[in-house]
């Protein structure tokens, strides 16, 4: 029997048990899962499974290179140390299953391959061992699959938590949640047909049981500007699209909308409002049943609706200019629909879109606006009400989540699982506020995750009892300081010039920063930068050094974008809306609050700080994801684009502090319990402590100093070569094992299979001597009592019936029936006919009657009617000559035929001359002269009404069979007959001789038609005919040797036959 063993997807190896039984992981011989050392001697085809492990691990090329083995062989997960590397596949590889979840619940990180369900469920088994609060970080660019990441864990943690108290509601709630965000916070980019369009990051409460009781989403800088424009290709937010395709018609209806998104100016821009790759209708149904779970009424889901059919309205609201080039609402039927959706005051809203007010001096005043103006407030109403309908959804959805239960324990007491999915590094060819935004968040990211890294680097080298070395790496502090800084920031001098009186602009901004950090070497613009830099920037342009790299800013819209600037009279009509929701979302406070709201730079600083925060008192777990190509095509490695957020993401930085220790740390049980047959002193086991037993197999093993340390409860290995070398040697030892083991399995195997047979054996023969025994007494019993029987019957056999003789004349009955069956007669000719006993003569005459007739009534059934009339000719032939002619026994094996001429050998003439009169038979004959005996060729017809003699074209002789009064012939074999007519038939001129070569057929032919059997006369010696008027001859017959008719010296026809046939 042979080791199976199958890759799956996964890079796992498990174990074939049975070709027709379900696979199960590979086991030791303790039942320990094989482990994921278990690939690298695949190292070659699939890449190392660890970038830890890399032998040149300061090189991308090497980086990248493992990456794309790993791809091409459908391996997307790495790690980097404890960081998960993922490849967005953009194909669905079976890899998320219950049975995976199974595979990776409860296992240590390391003894199975990549997956983001290892990384799931280590964190979650920290939260409830360690009860210390996780965070899982994902980031990655879009499209990278960050969000399917977090879809996959919080799958995982539905999948495998314990049920809440509360039943299943809150996890249904928690994944329920995600459509919703995505409907309204996502949207079709140029990158990704599902792009987040804002970051997440998500709270999942857990109670001391480890069940998912509630939960807490946080969002960050929502990009609104995407409500009123999109780049070509793209999309606005996916709400849109699904509400005019999945709508019903009285939804629609009510809220004025028509099922075209081409009539709506915020969805056409980017001329991409249908997407192959997107259902927008059935998407719309998820959205909608989603709502429902997360306890959304239906006021509140139809309030909800109103607003964003407002936004589409708001865009289709147009302005004209009159007289004084002060903007009007041209489009009423869009305003009253606002107003109604709204629910706000028509003229109002008319004139706080062409109006703006203005406060000077204690006194409000409105200005008008011109066209330019107006179409910027008409669009900024839009982003303000989305932007804040969505911060509203995230509260809704928050209130949904939190637990309800009042004896449940407090959010302090219990552990929280954070999940944050953030937006990657950004570097498009116009990069501008939002960029900023997201790199400088990125940068705040890496920082922290660069910090914990080495943090939990540290931490680990001391538990172990090992001398910590500093590292060397780039601290971005300066970075964030230069963006971040009170005073002399970036975010800081942006407010500043925002707030300042007097005509601020980009470009002034640009100066302020020009003369504030111009000395700081990772800031440049066109006018600090040198000759050569100055060709690639422009002069409304500045440049920042990145950890990641160099990115360019314009600042273009930098201060409207950081001012976000709604006009108050906009505001107080907001303020006054009867919609529910738009009532939450416009606060009056906001209108009596004098101080000026904090720009969208400074909010995003504090919650980015905030975030930090959270993150820092968390314990970290890191997902970074990577796109493989722009177009979405599965199998595709583009190196350019991947080496590009290998650079962004930090990787190879992640790589060099992982790597500036030890590359290979493992406990010492599960060191020694995968590597302890290369030493003969630890196999097959070791009975001492396993830190003991890996110092004697490293000994063994020839390790130097330089090259691992011995930790309190773990080996580290510096170098990956010197673990690539012990699993080769693995893999050799292996197969010598393998030898061993599969010998003895198979002597063990088959003495085992051999005893079974032979027990089996014996009992088979004994249990089968004794059937048989058994049945031979038996058959002796029986034929003994069989024979006295018969016995004592053929005693009495002639006794009248009694129980002594019964059953020998039942045997005797039997025996006769039984031998008849055998022997029935096979035909009607067959006489035969078994003798039978003499109580059953009776009954065998009647059944050999009945047989007869059965096989009478058989052949009868079975004859056609040609046959049948075969037969009834042949029977008047045996009834006219049998006995009484010589040569009647030649002709009876003979058939008889219809006739034997055909229509062709008779002249048209003759068939002309009779008329419709049919020819029954046609036979060729002789005629003999009446006086000369002269002998002449003839055709004998019968017809249905006579006989006709014709000779060639002309009918000689006409005889109806009213006036032939009979047949003569002789009783030899001659061949001659005479037809007799009436002599009183003036008509014919006498009796016709005739000879025929088929007499018996012919006659009895004749005699059939003219119905004339009875009046064959078959005579011996002589026959006498008429020849003439007055005038009668004779015909002599006599035996001879052969045949002769000639004319005899009296006048007669002597005729000399030879006997054929003794009568």
């Amino acid at each position: 029997m042979a080791l199976q063993v199958e890759l799956i997807p996964t890079g796992e190896i498990i174990r074939v048990v049975h070709p027709h039984r379900p696979c199960k992981l590979a086991l030791g011989s303790d039942g320990v899962r094989v482990t994921m050392e278990s690939a690298l001697t695949a190292r070659d085809r699939v890449g190392v499974q660890d970038f830890v492990l890399l032998e040149n691990f300061t090189s991308e090329a090497a980086f990248i290179e493992n990456l794309r083995r790993r791809f091409r062989e459908n391996l997307i997960y790495t790690y980097i140390g404890p960081v998960l590397v993922s490849v967005n596949p953009y194909r669905d590889l079976q890899i998320y299953s219950r049975q995976h979840m199974e595979r990776y619940r409860g296992v240590s990180f390391y003894e199975v391959p990549p997956h983001l369900f290892a990384v799931a469920d280590t964190v979650y088994r920290a939260l409830r061992t360690e009860r210390r609060d996780q965070a899982v970080m994902i980031s990655g660019e879009s499209g990278a699959g960050k969000t399917e990441a977090t879809k996959r864990l919080l799958q995982f943690y539905a999948e495998t938590c314990p049920a809440p108290e509360r039943g299943g509601a809150v996890r249904d709630q928690l994944l329920q949640s995600n459509p919703v965000l995505e409907a309204f916070g996502n949207a079709k980019t140029l990158r990704n047909d599902n792009s987040s369009r804002f970051g997440k990051y998500m709270d999942v409460q857990f109670d001391f049981k480890g069940a998912p009781v509630g939960g807490h989403i946080l969002s960050y800088l929502l990009e609104k500007s995407r409500v009123v424009h999109q780049n070509h290709g793209e999309r606005n937010f996916h709400v849109f699209y699904q509400l005019l395709e999945g709508g019903e018609e009285e939804t629609l209806r009510r809220l004025g909308l028509e099922r075209n998104a081409q009539s709506y100016l915020y969805l056409v821009k980017g001329q991409c409002a249908k997407v192959s790759s997107i259902n927008d209708k059935s998407d719309w149904k998820v959205v909608r049943k989603a709502l429902s779970v997360i306890d959304f009424t239906e006021d509140e889901v139809e309030d909800l609706l109103s607003i964003v059919a407002s936004v589409l309205h708001l865009g289709n609201i147009h302005f004209a200019a009159d007289e004084e080039s002060n903007a009007q609402v041209t489009t009423e039927n869009q305003l009253k629909y606002l107003t109604r959706l709204l629910g706000v005051e028509g003229s109002t809203l008319r004139e706080d879109l062409t109006h703006r007010k203005i406060i000077a001096k204690g006194e409000e005043l409105l200005s008008p606006l011109n066209l330019e103006q107006a179409a910027y407030a008409r669009d900024a109403l839009a982003k303000a009400v989305y932007s804040r309908t969505f911060t509203w959804l995230v509260e809704k959805i928050n209130r949904s989540l939190a637990s309800k239960d009042a004896e449940s324990p407090s959010w302090r007491s219990t552990t929280v699982l954070g999940l944050l999915d953030i937006y990657g590094f950004e570097v498009f060819q116009h990069n501008s506020f939002e960029q900023f935004c997201i790199n400088y968040c990125n940068e705040k990211l890496q920082q922290l995750f660069i910090e914990l890294t080495l943090k939990s680097e540290q931490e680990e080298y001391e538990a172990e009892g090992i001398a910590w070395e500093p590292v060397q790496y780039f601290n971005n502090k300066i970075i964030c300081d230069l963006v971040e800084e009170k005073f002399k920031g970036i975010i800081s001098i942006l407010d500043e010039e925002c707030l300042r009186p007097g005509e601020a602009t980009d470009l002034t901004f640009l100066e302020k920063l020009e003369d504030t950090v111009k000395l700081h070497p990772h800031f440049l613009t066109h006018k600090l930068a040198d000759q050569r830099t100055r060709k690639s920037l422009g002069r409304g342009e500045f440049r920042l050094l990145h950890y990641a790299g160099e990115v360019t800013y314009s600042v273009t819209g930098f201060l409207d974008k950081n001012n976000d600037l709604l006009f108050r009279n906009l505001k107080e009509t907001m303020c006054s809306s009867k919609n529910p929701i738009m009532s939450q979302c416009f606060d009056r406070s906001e209108l009596s609050d004098k101080k000026r709201p904090e720009t969208v730079a400074t909010q995003f600083k504090m919650s980015l700080l905030q975030l930090v925060e959270i993150l820092k008192s968390k314990e970290p777990a890191y997902i970074r994801c990577i796109k493989p190509n722009d177009a979405k095509q599965p199998g595709r490695f583009d190196e350019v684009l991947i080496r590009h957020q290998v650079k962004y993401l930090g990787l190879m930085e992640n790589l060099r502090v992982r790597r500036a220790g030890f590359a290979y740390r493992r406990k010492y049980e599960a060191f020694l319990q995968r590597y302890k047959s290369l030493c003969p002193d630890t196999w097959p086991t070791w009975a001492g402590r396993p830190q003991d037993g890996v110092a004697v197999l490293v000994r063994h093993l020839n390790y130097k100093p330089e090259e691992y340390k011995m930790g309190r409860t773990k080996i580290f290995i510096r170098f990956p070569k010197t673990l690539f070398a012990t699993e080769d040697a693995l893999e050799v030892r292996r197969q010598s094992l393998a030898t061993k083991i599969q010998a003895s399995w198979r002597g063990f195997h088959w003495q085992q299979k051999f005893l079974r047979v032979k027990r089996s054996a014996i009992c088979i023969q004994s249990w089968w001597r004794g059937t048989l025994g058994r049945r031979r007494a038996a058959k002796r019993k029986w034929a003994a009592q069989t024979i006295r029987r018969l016995i004592r019957g053929f005693i009495l056999r002639h006794a009248p019936r009694c129980p002594e003789n019964a059953f020998f004349l039942d045997h005797v009955r039997t025996s006769f029936l039984l031998t008849l069956r055998r022997q029935l007669p096979r035909n009607v000719l067959d006489t035969s006919w078994p003798t039978p006993p003499p109580a059953l003569r009776e009954a065998s005459e009647l059944l050999r009657d009945l047989c007869m007739k059965n096989m009478v009534w058989k052949y009868c059934r079975s004859i056609s009617p040609e046959w049948k009339q075969q037969l009834q000719q042949k029977a008047v032939a045996s009834e006219i000559f049998k006995g009484k002619k010589d040569n009647y026994p030649q002709s009876v094996p003979r058939l008889f035929i219809s006739t034997r001429l055909g229509t062709d050998e008779i002249s048209p003439r003759v068939l002309q001359a009779l008329g419709s009169e049919p020819i029954q038979y046609a036979v060729p004959v002789v005629k003999y002269d009446r006086k000369g005996y002269r002998p002449r060729s003839r055709q004998l017809l019968l017809t249905p009404s006579a006989v006709v003699i014709v000779e060639d074209a002309k009918v000689k002789q006409r005889i109806d069979y009213a006036n032939l009064t009979g047949i003569s012939v002789s009783s030899l074999s001659d061949s001659l007959f005479v037809l007799h007519v009436q002599r009183e038939d003036n008509k014919q001129k006498g009796d016709v001789v005739l000879q025929s070569d088929h007499v018996i057929e012919t006659l009895t032919k004749t005699a059939l038609s003219a119905d004339r059997v009875n009046n064959i006369n078959i005579n011996q010696g002589s026959i006498t005919f008429a020849g003439g008027p007055g005038r009668d001859g004779i015909i002599d017959f006599t035996p001879g040797s052969e045949l002769l008719i000639t004319k005899a010296k009296n006048g007669h026809l002597a005729v000399v036959a030879p006997r054929l046939n003794s009568r």
